[in-house]
């Protein structure tokens, strides 16, 4: 038996160059508020947290977190850390439910969940390391050649802008794309056409024989959503993505009984109860969670199981590797998102910039190499400058 020793966790904030978002960006939950400053402020987050376990033969496996990094890794620091150094890694659904079950009363959610998504990637990525197998080999192994993934940007700006980016996915081979909706509830009936308009200039750019989808970030209510789905429904929508809050588990299912365009989400939701409650109350069309923020990779596959069982897709948000294995060992996944390398924007681009190994699109598919052990990645030093590193 190996045994866990160390947890290091590790808080990289950017300070390089950044791509400022233009205005009507995208849509997000905070545009219900009387906005004073930044209302993009809310939808960017330029840190990361990187979470390393560590066996007693210097074995190291590596996880990671997007959401609150410095919350996160205090609550690593000081509760999770000591509930699983010592323990074999291999014991991981045990170690899960200690870690979800000890911490239940303040943790089940949001910081407490995200916290142990980190941990949990890492011990996996750490037993694929200890075995010399890819953790997708450890999930069950290969379910498809290679990984089809939709182009995951084309945030909303000047039609002209939108299209030129779509044009140019289309010739790197992508059959699928997703859009941002800039306009909301607080903009009116011509915020409506403003959306509309978009959606349109895309469809004219990559034609109806491939899928488009469009997110509106939480940012919609109930009756904006009620309202803008007919007008939608000619523009032949893969999925409309997160409409409405989290939270309004009975607004997703009111909008997907409509049966006018799918709904998707779940990118918000931090469990498998809560997924649980997404699929047995058909709220959505597709199952949208992300690995590390719904409880790891533990809690992915019991997800995939009960998605599966009721024949709803998952389709985890905003790709990543621990993502990418998880749809590989997965029939009921049939694709990943994907946000190609570039400048510092939003903040899904830091993923490139503090790892080494995550795998790039060629014609629309990610390859995943059954000789790389763990997920395959490493944490890279080429751009040190360009963080500010809390240990």
């Amino acid at each position: 038996m190996t045994k866990i020793t160390s947890i290091r966790t590790r808080v990289w904030t950017w300070k390089g160059p950044t791509v400022p978002p233009s205005g009507n960006f995208c849509t997000n939950a905070s545009d219900a508020l009387w906005i004073k400053g930044d209302a993009m402020a809310s939808f960017r987050f330029h840190q990361w947290l990187t979470c390393e376990v560590e066996t007693e033969d210097g074995t190291i496996g590596i996880g990671n977190a997007a959401l609150a990094p410095t919350v996160v890794k205090r609550a690593i620091d000081d509760w999770y850390a000591p509930l699983v150094i010592g323990e074999d890694p291999f014991d991981y659904a045990y170690i899960w439910e200690k870690m979800y079950r000890r911490s239940h009363a303040w943790g089940r959610k949001g910081i407490g969940m995200t916290a142990i998504s980190a941990i949990d990637i890492a011990i996996w990525d750490l037993m694929g390391k200890l075995v010399g197998k890819p953790v997708f080999k450890l999930l069950g192994g290969r379910t498809k050649e290679k990984i089809p993934v939709y182009y995951s940007k084309l945030y909303s700006g000047p039609v002209e802008v939108m299209q030129a980016e779509a044009e140019a996915a289309l010739k790197d081979g992508y059959q699928a794309f997703k859009m941002r909706f800039g306009w909301g509830p607080k903009d009116g009936m011509a915020g409506m056409r403003e959306n509309l308009r978009r959606v349109e200039a895309v469809r004219e750019v990559v034609g109806y024989d491939k899928d488009l989808m469009a997110d509106a970030y939480m940012g919609w209510n109930l009756d904006y959503a009620k309202r803008m789905l007919p007008k939608l429904a000619p523009y032949e929508l893969r999925w409309l993505e997160e409409p409405v809050i989290g939270d309004d588990v009975a607004g997703y299912a009111e909008l997907n009984a409509m049966n006018i365009v799918p709904i998707s989400g779940g990118e918000h939701e931090f469990s498998v109860i809560g997924c649980n409650e997404l699929v047995q109350r058909r709220a959505v069309s597709v199952l949208q969670y992300d690995t590390n923020r719904v409880g790891g990779i533990t809690a992915a596959q019991k997800i995939n199981a009960i998605a599966e069982a009721a024949q709803i897709p998952v389709i985890p948000h905003a790709g990543q590797m621990h993502n990418y294995h998880v749809t590989m060992a997965n029939t009921n996944c049939p694709m990943s998102e994907y946000f190609p390398v570039f400048d510092v924007e939003v903040g899904n681009e830091l993923f490139y910039y503090i790892f080494d190994g995550d795998v790039a699109a060629e014609d629309g598919f990610l390859s995943l190499d059954d000789a790389r052990p763990g997920l395959g990645i490493s944490i890279t030093d080429r751009h040190l400058a360009h963080f500010d590193i809390t240990e």
